[in-house]
C-alpha cells in the first residue's frame, strides 16, 4: 500500500527558527550517519522516514560520505523519496555535506571549490533532486582559503543548487570569519552543525557566544554520544547496536569505561523527570536557546519515538542541572 503520511503530523512538533533566519527546523531532526547505507535493510530504512516525517520531523540529514559505502544513504534516501515523499518536497528540508575524502585523486577531499560543486553535484544525482535546503562545507580545510571555501558556498546558492549553507565543527574564530564573507557576498551562514553532548560540551566555551552574535542556528550532532546516553549499553552490547556493526563508529572500549557509571547516575535524574536516559539527554541539549534542533539517529522507528516525547519536558531546574554537572565532573 501507497505511503499516506499522518494528517496529525504537525500538530505536536516544536519548530525552531534558525538564527535569525526565517527557515524553522523541527527541534527534533534526522540523521542519516548510520542505518542508512547499502549494507542496511531499505525496508528498515523506509519504516523510520515514515514514522519520523508522521512525528512532524521534516528535516533530513546527510552527507556525501554516509553510508557504508560512502554514497549510499543518499542513494537510500533518494529512494524512498521517490517511492513515498515525492508529492511532499516542498515539506521537506533535506541537507547535505562535502569536506571529508570521498574519491581518490587532489579534487575529493577538504574545502576547494572544485570539490565542493562537484560533490554536491553528485549528491544531488543520488538523492534525484534538483536542489538540496541546506550544503554544508564538512570541515575546516587548513589549506584553502577560506575565501576560496566560502565563495563556493555563495556560488552554490546563486547558481540554485542549495537555498542556504551552513558550516560544520567550525571554531568559534573560523565561524565568525566564515560569518563575515559570506555576509560580504550576500549569502548568509545559516547554521553551524557541531558535535554536542553531555560528554562533549565544547562548544560552550565561546561557539554558542559567535552564534548568537552573527545570527546563525545550531543544530547539535552526536547529542546522546551515539547511544552512549541511553539506557542501551548498560546491560551489554545488544547485537543489533551501533558498537556491535563490524562497520559501526563506535568504539567498546568507549561504551565499556566509566562513562557507563555516570549514565546510570544521571539515569536517576530522568527516571525523577519521568523521562528516559535518552529523552533527558536531548532535553539538555534543547535547554539552550541557541539550539535550533538535534540530530538524532535511529535504527528502527521505536527509537523515533521514544526521541520526539523528550519534547513534552524541555524545562531544567538549578537543582536539576547542577546535580548533572556535579555527575559529570565526578
Amino acid at each position: 500500500m501507497a505511503y499516506q503520511p499522518a494528517k496529525t503530523r504537525y500538530d505536536t512538533m516544536r519548530y525552531n527558527r534558525s538564527g535569525r533566519s526565517g527557515l524553522k527546523l523541527p527541534a527534533v531532526s534526522l540523521g542519516l550517519w548510520h542505518n542508512f547505507g547499502g549494507l542496511d535493510p531499505l525496508e528498515n530504512a523506509r519504516a523510520v522516514v515514515h514514522r519520523a516525517f508522521n512525528l512532524g520531523i521534516t528535516h533530513f540529514d546527510l552527507a556525501n560520505d554516509y553510508g557504508p559505502p560512502p554514497g549510499s544513504a543518499e542513494e537510500t534516501l533518494g529512494r524512498i523519496l521517490a517511492r513515498d515523499l515525492s508529492a511532499h518536497r516542498d515539506e521537506l528540508a533535506i541537507s547535505t555535506k562535502a569536506g571529508w575524502p570521498m574519491w581518490p585523486g587532489p579534487y575529493g577531499d577538504f574545502g576547494s571549490r572544485k570539490y565542493l560543486i562537484a560533490s554536491l553535484d553528485q549528491s544531488l544525482s543520488r538523492m534525484g533532486l534538483d536542489y538540496v535546503d541546506v550544503f554544508y562545507h564538512h570541515r575546516p580545510d587548513p589549506e584553502t582559503p577560506l575565501e576560496e571555501t566560502m565563495g563556493a558556498l555563495d556560488y552554490i546558492v546563486r547558481s540554485g543548487r542549495a537555498l542556504y549553507v551552513g558550516v560544520s565543527m567550525y571554531s568559534p574564530d573560523e565561524t565568525r570569519q566564515a560569518a563575515r564573507i559570506l555576509r560580504g557576498l550576500g549569502t548568509p551562514c545559516l547554521i553551524h552543525q557541531p558535535n554536542y553532548n553531555m560528554f562533549s560540551r565544547w562548544i560552550e566555551d565561546g561557539l554558542l557566544d559567535v552564534l548568537v552574535d552573527e545570527g546563525i542556528g545550531c543544530i547539535v550532532f552526536s547529542p546522546l554520544a551515539q547511544g552512549l546516553l541511553t539506557d542501551r549499553y548498560l546491560a551489554g552490547i545488544p547485537q543489533d547496536s551501533r558498537a556491535a556493526k563490524p562497520h559501526g563508529e563506535l568504539d567498546r572500549g568507549e561504551v565499556m569505561d566509566g562513562r557507563l557509571s555516570k549514565v546510570r547516575k544521571l539515569r536517576a535524574i530522568a527516571q525523577a523527570r519521568g523521562q528516559t536516559m535518552a529523552q533527558m539527554a536531548l532535553a539538555w541539549n534543547l535547554r539552550l536557546p541557541a539550539v535550533t534542533s538535534v540530530l538524532v539517529g535511529a535504527s528502527k522507528p521505536e527509537q523515533i519515538e521514544e526521541d520526539v516525547a523528550c519534547l513534552t519536558n524541555l524545562e531544567f531546574g538549578p537543582d536539576e542541572l547542577q546535580a548533572i554537572d556535579g555527575i559529570l565532573a565526578s
